[in-house]
């Protein structure tokens, strides 16, 4: 059974503590497996990788086949029906337009001194996206780490997606050749985080690593930072709900199992002001429990994860959301856009109950690659900005030196730092003899 709480009871608080602090990811500690996996694909570059791919994914590879063909690409995309296509093709058209409208503006100005400042903004030059393989292997995922990288105009982009088995799901492959990515190396794991931040024979680094991936894959992301750029390191998934009484029950058991199938450590919670209407909703959660395809992963994480919450009012609300900076946030009341405007910390809003978060997942054009266990408190779903990087410029006039050069040599003076105010007193003993 999920947790129900009412913030009037006494014990409330700690409860709440509790609920907050609980520990969804049951991962081991891959950290000393995966710095050997590093150590290996660096010192030992293709074999390395081909060797480990062999061991964890069942199948055999060479330098030549570590990337999918041209001709394999094309035979994997004519698999994809119509229908498919379609989706894919209207997802990636929305997914594009939202994430064009991203991109930030240059700027130069003068000041009242006369320098000239401002600011440039230019891509990465190669981005190595990687996409799970198996069960969690989805499109939606490609078109959401390529296509912002393309708006970005980063130049070389890469995917990495495991095909364990020799199992390939053709639907990666179409949404990879819609986002305009020609190589898509069939590796995964910590060896293909390695490779893409070290690179091997075949493989060329990148500056940026994106998507998600399990354990050892988010063990590599964190030791590779710093060589290279990561996203974030993603946990298990999470919904809040807020939703008053004037909502379909069923809707919101729906929302909520939307994000528990995903995997059992996903996390569900309802807050609402009206006890009864909690309950109904988790009534209609056990029904539809009964008709899941993947009703057992969803049941675990609703028994072990899930919640509903009674509050005084949605003022309340919005405090508790704040606690818990969920990484999808369902707004399902009369007015959503005002409450909205008191949120501070949430990855992504959705607004009203026909927005079930499901549509954002896939074509609503926001991004799905959100900030978990709540680093919504201080970080942003991925967008094009993750691509590219700001570069500053100034340039100063004789007149602009002169005004603010001796600050900038007494500043010097004052840190002990002899020729940074030299390099400045020079400028301005020329200016002088003039």
């Amino acid at each position: 059974m999920p947790v129900f709480l009412t913030t009037q009871d006494p014990d409330f608080e700690p409860a709440f503590q509790t609920l907050l602090g609980a520990k969804r990811e049951d991962a081991p500690d891959v950290d000393d497996a995966v710095a050997a996996i590093i150590a290996e694909v660096r010192a030992r570059g293709d074999d390395a990788v081909i060797e480990l791919t062999a061991r964890y994914d069942r199948l055999t590879l060479t330098p030549d086949t570590l990337a999918f063909s041209p001709d394999e690409i094309a035979a994997e995309c004519a698999r994809v029906t119509p229908q498919d296509r379609a989706a894919l093709e209207l997802a990636a058209e929305r997914i594009h337009a939202y994430h064009a409208r991203q991109m930030p503006q240059d700027a130069w100005w003068h000041d009242d001194a006369g320098a000239g400042l401002g600011w440039r903004w230019g891509p990465v030059s190669a981005a190595g996206l990687y996409v799970p393989g198996g069960l969690a292997s989805y499109p939606s995922s490609v078109l959401m780490n390529a296509i912002p990288a393309r708006v970005a105009g980063v130049e070389r982009l890469v995917i990495c997606a495991p095909t364990p088995g020799g199992v390939t799901n053709p639907l990666v492959i179409l949404a990879a050749q819609l986002a305009g990515v020609k190589t898509i190396y069939r590796i995964g794991g910590a060896q293909a985080i390695a490779a893409l931040a070290y690179g091997t024979q075949t493989i060329a680094p990148v500056d940026k690593i994106t998507g998600p991936g399990n354990a050892y894959v988010a063990a590599a992301k964190r030791r590779v930072f710093g060589r290279v750029g990561i996203d974030m390191i993603a946990g298990p998934s999470e919904i809040l709900v807020i939703a008053d009484r004037d909502n379909d029950p069923d809707w919101i058991a729906l929302d909520l199992l939307s994000q528990a199938e995903h995997d059992a450590s996903a996390q569900s919670i309802l807050i609402t002001d009206d006890a009864p209407f909690g309950q109904a909703v988790a009534r209609a959660v056990t029904a539809r429990l009964q008709t899941l395809e993947r009703r057992q992963i969803a049941g675990e994480s609703w028994r072990d994860f899930g919640a509903v919450i009674t509050v005084r009012d949605m003022d309340e609300a919005v405090q508790l959301s704040d606690r818990i900076a969920p990484e999808h946030l369902e707004l399902c009341v009369a007015d959503p856009m005002m409450l909205s405007q008191k949120i501070r910390h949430a990855g992504a809003i959705f607004l009203g109950g026909w927005t079930p978060e499901a549509v954002g997942d896939y074509i609503g054009g926001p991004n799905h690659v959100l900030p978990t266990a709540r680093s919504a408190r201080f970080s942003s779903g991925l967008s094009v900005m993750d691509f590219i990087k700001r570069t500053t410029l100034s340039q100063m006039t004789p007149a602009a030196l002169r005004a603010i050069g001796p600050s900038a040599e007494r500043l010097a003076v004052s840190e002990g730092l002899q020729a940074h105010g030299l390099s400045v007193r020079a400028r301005l003993d020329r200016l002088n003899e003039v």
